[in-house]
């Protein structure tokens, strides 16, 4: 009998990180391509190309964990949250430390605001703040009190509304006019995740061993899928055709949205998957591990793209540790 000839997804392994990776953002699309900064404990966040997760540098200056990470949609800034108690503004194009926000906590969650004028925090001291990127020597606007220990705290509704959740078994919904909350849901156990839809129309939350899906501005429930172990990360495809998620057995989950059929699962990681995101062209997306590795995963497994050639495999073979891309030691 002859073997099925199937392409084999072999995923890109970015190296350079020493100890786990917990925390990933993808740039927009820009002259220049577009590009992906990770958070790591190892206190040194790190931006790479978006299509090949070739290493571009270190923003060198924590002196801690750092908890979060993102990327402005020009990738000219970056923002970086850590245990030392600070959130940081980064000159992305030359790696240089442009401010420091200083905090009483450590901050677990940073976000650009949609006008990119604002960056909001989410720290261990159960408050979120928001800082004038064009006035950075004012205070910050304080938002609280959060019960619990935020996980992520996210800008929505054109910057009108803000998305919180985390330790506290709550997900809130407040108000920018007022600095008030406005609504909330609660649960039984943590929040470890939350993650917008690329169009912002759906909020998914990761609770245990569940994803389920909200209307972001009325909070009602959409959908809940069942998973195989309790998921940290999801992220949607930006066609929201799909999703991907990952959690605690080292598997990245690939799912049809609409109606929750595994489309795929991939085990090529050797801890506990933290992080996962979709790149803005729809052809990728990377994970983040307890491993201390980002894999980049393709959309179409086979196709020429990036740094991937098409390659055939009878589908016997062991799952790949994954093509290295260039990274630091």
């Amino acid at each position: 009998m002859t073997a099925t000839t199937t392409a084999k997804q072999i995923p890109l392994s970015c190296p350079g990180h020493t100890r786990p990776v917990v925390d990933l953002a993808y740039s927009g699309i820009t002259e220049g391509g577009f590009f992906l900064i990770s958070a790591c404990k190892d206190g040194k966040p790190m931006l790479r190309q978006g299509n090949t997760g070739d290493w571009l540098g270190t923003f060198e200056g924590h002196k801690g964990a750092v908890w979060g990470a993102t990327l402005n949609k020009d990738a000219t800034l970056a923002a970086t949250g850590a245990a030392d108690f600070s959130a940081k503004i980064w000159d992305a194009t030359t790696g240089k430390e442009a401010q420091t926000f200083e905090h009483v906590h450590i901050v677990k969650s940073v976000d650009f605001s949609f006008d990119q004028q604002h960056l909001l925090t989410g720290s261990n001291e159960k408050k979120m703040r928001i800082f004038d990127l064009n006035k950075p020597e004012s205070e910050p606007t304080v938002l609280a009190p959060l019960g619990g220990n935020p996980r992520s705290c996210l800008w929505f509704n054109d910057d009108k509304n803000i998305l919180s959740g985390g330790d506290e078994k709550c997900l809130r919904l407040w108000d920018i006019s007022t600095h008030q909350e406005v609504n909330k849901i609660e649960f039984e156990t943590p929040l470890l995740g939350l993650k917008l839809s690329p169009d912002k129309s759906v909020l998914a939350a990761s609770i245990g061993s569940q994803v389920s899906f909200y209307d972001p501005l009325s909070l009602s429930l959409i959908k809940t899928y069942s998973m195989k172990c309790p998921i940290e990360a999801v992220s949607f495809s930006p066609d929201m055709q799909s999703f991907v998620a990952g959690g605690e057995d080292f598997v990245v989950y690939k799912y049809n949205y609409d109606t929750g059929t595994l489309l795929e699962a991939h085990p090529g990681h050797f801890g506990a998957v933290h992080c996962l995101e979709f790149a803005p062209d729809g052809e990728l997306y990377a994970s983040g591990s307890e491993d201390g590795t980002i894999r980049l995963w393709q959309m179409t497994v086979g196709k020429t793209y990036g740094l991937w050639q098409a390659v055939e495999s009878n589908g016997d073979e062991k799952p790949s540790e994954g093509i290295k891309c260039n990274g630091v030691s």
